[in-house]
């Protein structure tokens, strides 16, 4: 694994969610996950990754280096705190002013390549790619015209402006990364995007990190009973992701008796985004179902522990209205432990073999689906061995080899930005 010759040093902007954020709280999810990972590889191959964020608190440092050739820069751009993914657009202008003043001080051709995050980076990406005569790469993470052709009665569909900003990056990107050959699809079909620069680069899963492991040690070491059947959600709080649709799927479960009368969930996640509005949403739904002793709300954890509850659940669930690829859904494969997930976005790639797809949001098919792999130790375990097996196909490495072969294709001669 050798450094790609046509790169030297690559630039990521993940403007409003810092890749050092814990995953599951606030706006930080797989998106961190992503850059976080790509860049610390891409660092191994000798190749430079400066990644910058908005500074969200005055005791963060102007500048972390992580290890492996990586460091993460934070732009002051409006408050550092209380300032949410919304109110962001009105700060496009102060960070890229940060970003321009950063390369300033650096020497000509600093940077070989952009590679932007989400529509708000890729705003600030496309004027510095311009300003510095380099190729921009996007990776659109999520998008506005598909969120709202999927939003749910309890969530507000995504503004106007966000869905013209999203098709300006398209238009302005040398080369944009999809997920999987459904967003492509979809980047093509809602945005118009030009076919020859969409390039399909599937995320990917630490298999350091996520891996089997005997279920009754990890519920052991968690605390757990040995023998009660647990359903584990592990999100952000918000109606796309909607784990509302597991809680009410819990309660038919328990009501039907049974085996299954014991059956718990435990959600791992932050209330995020439009879930903000409405913080006691969750908890009252719980409550108000009966359930207060069958779920528990758990505060995210870190990656070591997460693969500890994964080993520990008999079932994922992943019900979001919404998902451009997944990253729960594999890492918890990669640790032996079938998912049932929502049949939309990136959702059936990253599940492949390894658990079930549901059509719909309907609880009582969710409780169906979950209750028939919580009454079937020989299925779940025929599923987990399979999701192991397409999992080891994630790892971060592929994802890298892949993402190198885009930049090498968008700063090829003839195709860099004329400066």
């Amino acid at each position: 694994m050798t450094r790609s010759p046509s790169l030297r040093r690559m630039a990521m902007i993940s403007l409003h969610t810092s890749p050092l954020a814990q995953p599951g709280a606030g706006d930080a999810g797989g998106l961190n996950v992503y850059v976080l990972e790509t860049a610390r590889r891409l660092g191994r191959r000798g190749i430079e990754v400066e990644i910058v964020t908005r500074s969200t608190s005055s005791q963060q440092p102007p500048e972390v280096v992580i290890g492996d050739g990586v460091l993460v820069r934070h732009l002051v751009a409006g408050p550092f705190e209380g300032l949410d993914k919304e109110a962001l657009p009105g700060q496009l202008c102060a960070f890229a002013a940060g970003l321009m003043r950063l390369v300033a001080r650096s020497p000509e051709g600093y940077f070989d390549a952009v590679h932007s995050h989400y529509w708000l980076s890729g705003q600030v990406g496309f004027l510095a790619a311009e300003r510095w005569g380099v190729p921009l790469v996007h990776t659109m993470h999520t998008m506005a015209r598909v969120k709202n052709a999927h939003v749910g009665a309890d969530d507000r569909p995504e503004p106007p402006g966000r869905e013209i900003g999203e098709a300006q990056v398209v238009e302005a990107a040398d080369a944009l990364v999809a997920n999987t050959e459904d967003e492509a699809r979809d980047l093509i079909r809602w945005y118009a995007a030009d076919p020859a620069r969409v390039h399909v680069v599937p995320p990917g899963v630490d298999l350091d990190v996520f891996t089997p492991g005997p279920r009754a040690e990890a519920r052991a070491r968690l605390g757990l009973d040995p023998t009660t059947p647990l359903i584990l959600f592990v999100g952000r709080i918000q109606p796309l992701k909607a784990p509302d649709v597991l809680v009410r799927a819990l309660a038919r479960l328990r009501r039907e008796g049974g085996d299954l009368a014991s059956a718990r969930l435990v959600i791992l996640g932050g209330v995020s985004g439009t879930g903000s509005r409405d913080p006691e949403s969750l908890p009252n739904l719980i409550a108000g179902l009966g359930l207060a002793g069958a779920v528990e709300l758990l505060p995210p954890v870190d990656r070591t522990v997460l693969a500890d509850w994964f080993r520990a659940a008999d079932v994922v669930g992943v019900p979001s209205r919404s998902e451009s690829f997944g990253l729960v859904a594999i890492e918890a494969l990669a640790c032996g432990t079938p998912v049932v997930a929502a049949d939309v976005g990136g959702l059936p790639t990253a599940v492949g073999p390894g658990g079930v797809l549901v059509g719909g949001h309907d609880p009582a098919v969710w409780a169906g689906v979950v209750g028939d792999l919580l009454s079937d130790p020989a299925h779940r375990a025929q599923l987990g061995r399979a999701g192991v097996g397409h999992a080891r196909g994630f790892g971060w490495d592929a994802t890298v080899d892949r993402l190198i072969s885009v930049y090498e294709q968008a700063v090829a001669p003839g195709k860099a930005r004329a400066s």
